[in-house]
């Protein structure tokens, strides 16, 4: 049963606000007018075409960035169901928060990265920002979708602050800087990053984690990686499975590996709403702006269920994302990029008309972003099909 809404929960009658003002809708809050707006974007639509783990062509069955987008917003409607929050800002910031991914998950970022290095790097965070503000092109008085500001911060800082108050980044960022494309954005439209964001974007965040642990290790299972038994490594998967084994006797893998899977998502989301209260209970924030004032996440894993996660995620990074077979096809993935980057670069008229650099514009880094953004926005099978366009010999990614 759906809890009262909290008085720490983001009002959508209340919001700061569009940069662009626009009349309020008639039927929809401000935050249901973004999360719909959200839905209809290209960019949404092309999550289907991006890989989570495994590229799209070696099986119809593992996640996409689409699918992982979508249980990640499951999720995180849950826990703000449980906690009295607003629902449909969490749900934009679910469903928005892997819009800036490139193609072939974090191999398109880390290559992405390198061939931008000279010029401020690649971040997805600040991509997913460049979409909702600049790159789409939907409406006739602005750029972007026109998200509210809560949504906009929520995007942008839902992992905690990314400066100090003095200004001095923070966290991830202590050692490159805040990315350009937040940085220069918050010149113009100040999204406070020395606070921290509301619960609803705190709960897709740890929402985000859970979908991970959860369906990486379904995904894992699927393609071979290891099996149910290897997850006996772990404590709490251990037990888990001694569970579903003394329960149903003599059950085959894949069911065996369903139910792990829908014990762990039940035991992860249990674990952060417990926390969540105790830490709602100790702090008594009395409205949204109380929760960004806080010095630390409220919604977060109590320590055993953290100890647990750090010890899933540690599992998936050895037994699957390093596993041999999927570190070639993302090297291969790489290659790709670092290949049509570097050809755009060297030959832009290979560019669509749309992303050429302005008329007389001399400027290199422009350029860069501008190469750096088109690529961003591809699906893996347009980068192959580019990548096949303009080469003699393309990877298979098999």
């Amino acid at each position: 049963m759906a809890a009262p809404r909290s008085a720490y929960a983001c009002d959508p009658d209340r919001s700061r606000g569009r940069l662009f003002v626009e009349p309020p809708s008639k039927t929809r809050s401000p935050f249901r007018r973004d999360c719909d707006r959200v839905i209809h974007s290209t960019a949404f639509r092309r999550l289907m075409h991006k890989t989570q783990v495994f590229v799209s062509h070696e099986g119809d069955h593992y996640r996409t960035r689409l699918t992982h987008t979508l249980e990640v917003a499951q999720i995180a409607r849950a826990l703000a169901r449980q906690l009295g929050l607003d629902e449909d800002l969490t749900e934009t910031l679910a469903l928005a928060h892997d819009l800036g991914h490139p193609p072939f998950g974090h191999a398109g970022e880390r290559a992405l990265d390198a061939c931008l290095q000279a010029h401020g790097g690649f971040d997805h965070n600040a991509q997913t920002l460049r979409v909702v503000t600049s790159l789409e092109h939907r409406y006739p008085d602005f750029n972007g979708l026109n998200l509210t500001w809560e949504s906009l911060e929520g995007i942008v800082k839902h992992n905690g602050p990314l400066i100090d108050k003095s200004g001095r980044p923070t966290g991830r960022y202590r050692e490159r800087g805040v990315p350009i494309g937040i940085s220069t954005y918050n010149q113009k439209y100040d999204l406070e990053l020395w606070s921290f964001a509301s619960l609803e974007a705190q709960v897709a965040a740890i929402s985000d984690d859970i979908a991970y642990d959860a369906h990486d290790i379904d995904d894992g299972l699927r393609a071979g990686l290891f099996t149910v038994d290897d997850l006996k490594v772990m404590p709490l998967t251990a037990a888990m499975i001694a569970e579903i084994d003394r329960s149903y006797p003599g059950l085959d893998e894949s069911r065996r590996g369903a139910e792990l899977v829908r014990e762990l998502i039940s035991y992860l989301i249990e674990a952060a709403t417990s926390e969540a209260h105790r830490r709602l209970d100790a702090a008594r924030p009395v409205s949204a702006n109380d929760v960004r004032r806080q010095g630390q996440l409220l919604i977060a894993f109590p320590p055993d269920a953290a100890e647990a996660e750090a010890g899933i995620k540690g599992f998936l990074k050895l037994r699957m994302y390093r596993h041999e077979r999927v570190m070639r096809v993302m090297d291969e993935a790489e290659q790709i990029l670092f290949d049509l980057f570097a050809r755009y670069q060297r030959v832009p008229g290979d560019l669509p008309a749309e992303w050429l650099p302005a008329h007389g514009a001399d400027n290199e880094t422009e350029t860069a972003r501008r190469i750096g953004n088109f690529i961003a926005g591809m699906t893996d099978r347009f980068a192959i099909n580019e990548h096949q366009r303009l080469f003699d010999s393309t990877p298979e990614l098999r």
